[in-house]
């Protein structure tokens, strides 16, 4: 990371080499080298100033103190735990709905009074004027969801959901859930929106949400946190990782006003675990968010809204629509699923280099980061402003009832430099709100409305700026681009098969927006939900089910998903869900012998030991053993050793302590606080000859693996329990040898890490050690 906190791609996957990981950095030099930087894409610049990629711990601590008090509970306290966890899921979904009614109008009503200017000049043939009035709101609007970003919250930048799929995997993505990113993530989402960027508000949603979830959970701002009793329930890894997934369930539900979605897009995409209880919290906050949205939905349909109207959510009802398919028509479907595949694959590839490009452009300081939003976003508004002049006027159609043509802000028909009776197909598309354009695309009975020149160059205008958009310094969401391409598509297969077909152009293009974003997302099931209740049409089930699975089949043949991508150009150690098969052939025995040797502690340890280990190590546990190092007792954090320091509950005597002594001490809510400043703590030369009796502060049920496991299947359970640190004992244990082996760690299980550790192992081949 440079001076400006910008962080840089990692370059993991090509030159070969990794900095040291904080878990794993021991008094010897450690044989495997891994990441101790954040990196990042320019798109959501993680951190300021990171210098450790941490790791969660989900894994419950059962010391002396945690039983106590979990057997001193009563039945109220009990039932305080459970009602603040509703609570505080209605709480989630309440905000988020909220907040998301807030964007939409401010979105909405800023945009709508920019395009009426805008019309209002067009009207009178004053084109350059328009232009720059255009132009210029437009330049205005990002100019200052770039500036908020970059000078106040470098990681509102981007859609936020890589990295809290990568938080609920159990990696510590450091100030991405704070007070600051959520307020710049608003106002930035709404200027940049508003703006006419090919970006949507959905990805933002989401990261929102999440934000609300994380305030609420914790009480507040780091700085301004609310000590209420009853959020010391909260104040772990577990029930915050719970709060998160229920605020990425109803950002997308506020987005697409789709509560089932919501829980599945968590679900399949984002939720590393999941249990069901989880499962009822999340679909109770996206139920309290659709009944906001819907409450102000009618509010705002009363005229209560300024210009509201019907935008701000992409809603296209086809209820009304009779969808009707025969065999012959699974020609077409087949095709909109493999061109989704295809074309979503390759705008993975393609984004991915252009990310790294815009890597090299934002290293260069703030500066170039803002120019570089203004540049796009000049560009943006030439190219909606100017192409619409290439499209030829079409008469209107004098049997459809909607007013033809229109100059306002919404409408299909939009009259521009056309004469009375005569519209601009391309206007109706580009001189809109994204959300309007969606919905003009999907408009169904309009087989004639837009032109396949006008088609054309809407996908590719679209196919350009969703590779140069996604990436600057603003809020940005990838759902909105992806589906204005895959629209366009579709739109134009239907065009062509029009006299073949009995399925109407518009739900064409609503299925070639759901194949492109299964083909990028690799996304199904939420996917599948998502356009059902969007469309409002069951009769779409089955052949958007078919496209679907085409997409992703199409898409995984070629290249990972875009959020995968992200993932690893920022360097994550992010763990997939299923090991290499190579990893069978190697047992933790084996990658335990490279690393260093473990440091452990006894269970009534001299102070200065401690500070040792704590000085010269990183390491965020350690294994307490008993009978002279021979009987593994547990395992304590590097945290409760430093409260420890910082009480100095320190004894003058090698002794075991009572019960009574160490809950006079110490609390479980503080024990909870993960605190491991250490430079904090001055210890005199004579408490360094003091002793500490760490037995009541550790964790005697630490997972454990024999030797001879395999790797994959350690990876399995690493991954699935939500550990942050996974002890190797050995298969027999012989006199005098120590009772730990090792201690894996989530670097330690990257399969790239392991064959930088075993050059000779053929991941490519057999698989085996040669």
């Amino acid at each position: 990371m440079d001076e400006d906190g910008n962080l840089q791609i990692s370059n993991s996957n090509y030159n070969g080499e990794e900095e040291a990981d904080p878990e794993n950095n021991t008094m010897n030099q450690p044989l495997l080298k891994r990441h101790r930087t954040l990196s990042s894409t320019p798109l959501a610049l993680v951190g300021t100033k990171v210098s450790h990629i941490e790791s969660l711990d989900y894994e419950i601590n059962e010391n002396d103190l945690f039983k106590h008090d979990w057997r001193s509970r009563s039945k109220t306290q009990v039932l305080q735990y459970i009602f603040a966890k509703w609570t505080l899921a209605f709480l989630v979904g309440l905000l988020t709905g909220l907040i998301a009614t807030l964007i939409n109008l401010a979105v909405e009503n800023i945009a709508g009074y920019k395009l009426l200017a805008v019309g209002h000049y067009i009207g009178q043939d004053r084109y350059v004027t328009g232009l720059l009035v255009f132009t210029g709101a437009n330049l205005g609007l990002t100019l200052v969801a770039t500036v908020l970003v970059v000078v106040f919250a470098p990681t509102a930048a981007g859609p936020g959901i890589p990295e809290i799929k990568a938080y609920l995997n159990g990696i510590d993505t450091p100030n991405m859930f704070g007070a600051t990113t959520m307020i710049v993530k608003i106002v930035g989402s709404i200027g940049a929106v508003a703006a006419g960027l090919d970006l949507g508000k959905e990805g933002p949603l989401v990261h929102i949400g999440s934000c609300i979830a994380s305030l609420l959970g914790q009480g507040g701002p780091d700085n301004h946190r609310i000590k209420w009793r009853w959020l010391r329930y909260f104040n772990n890894d577990r029930d915050r990782r719970d709060l998160i997934t229920c605020g990425s369930a109803s950002g997308v539900c506020a987005a697409f006003r789709s509560p089932v979605g919501g829980v599945l897009f968590a679900l399949e995409e984002v939720a590393t675990w999941w249990r069901s209880a989880l499962l009822w919290r999340t679909f109770f906050s996206t139920a309290v968010v659709v009944v906001v949205l819907r409450a102000f939905i009618e509010i705002c349909n009363s005229g209560k809204c300024g210009l509201f109207g019907k935008g701000g959510l992409i809603m296209f009802d086809v209820s009304h629509v009779e969808v009707r398919y025969h065999a012959v028509d699974i020609i077409p479907v087949t095709l909109i699923g493999v061109i989704g595949g295809i074309l979503g694959s390759l705008y993975n590839h393609l984004l991915h280099k252009v990310l790294r490009l815009y890597n090299l452009i934002n290293q260069k300081g703030k500066l170039h980061k803002v120019l570089l939003s203004l540049s796009v976003s000049l560009f943006t508004s030439l190219c909606l402003y100017g192409l619409p002049f290439l499209a030829e006027c079409k008469p209107c159609n004098p049997s459809i009832d909607e007013a033809c043509p229109t100059n306002g802000r919404s409408g299909n028909f939009k009259q521009f430099n056309c004469p009375n009776g005569y519209y601009n197909d391309l206007a109706t598309l580009f001189l809109t709100t994204n959300d309007d354009a969606v919905r003009n695309v999907f408009s169904s009975n309009t087989p004639n409305e837009f032109g396949m020149v006008s088609l054309w160059i809407y996908f590719g205008l679209y196919c350009i700026l969703g590779l140069i958009t996604f990436g600057i310094a603003t809020p940005s969401g990838l759902f909105l681009p992806i589906i204005l391409m895959g629209s366009a598509y579709g739109r134009m297969l239907g065009t062509v098969m029009g006299p073949y077909t009995k399925i109407d152009q518009g739900l064409y293009a609503v299925l070639g927006a759901a194949s492109l974003m299964a083909g990028s997302m690799r996304m199904t099931v939420s996917l599948c939900v998502i356009f059902l209740e969007l469309t409002n049409n069951l009769l779409l089930l089955p052949i958007t089910m078919f496209v679907l699975l085409i997409s992703k089949t199409v898409g995984d043949s070629f290249n990972l998903s875009i959020y995968e991508i992200i993932l690893h150009l920022k360097g994550l150690p992010f763990l997939e869900a299923n090991p290499e098969p190579w990893m069978r052939n190697l047992t933790v025995g084996e990658l335990g012998d490279a690393k260093p040797p473990v440091v452990t502690l006894r269970g009534v340890e001299k102070v200065a030991n401690i500070v040792d280990a704590l000085r010269n190590t990183t390491h965020n546990a350690f294994p307490v053993l008993d009978g002279d190092a021979t009987e593994l007792h547990g395992l304590i954090l590097r945290a409760h050793l430093v409260k420890v320091l910082k009480k100095r509950w320190f004894l003058n005597e090698k002794r075991r302590t009572e019960d009574w002594e160490v809950r006079e001490k110490f609390t479980p809510v503080e024990l909870a606080e993960r605190e491991d400043n250490f430079d904090d703590v001055a210890i005199t030369s004579s408490e360094m000859q003091m002793y500490v009796d760490l037995h009541p502060l550790t964790n005697t049920t630490p997972y454990t693996v024999v030797q001879s496991m395999s790797v994959a299947k350690a990876l399995v359970l690493f991954r699935s329990v939500g550990l942050r640190h996974l002890l190797i004992v050995p298969k027999i244990q012989a006199s005098g040898m120590s009772p730990v082996i090792g201690i894996l760690t989530r670097q330690d299980l990257r399969a790239y890490n392991i064959l930088q550790a075993f050059p000779h192992l053929d991941k490519h081949k057999s698989g085996k050690l040669r």
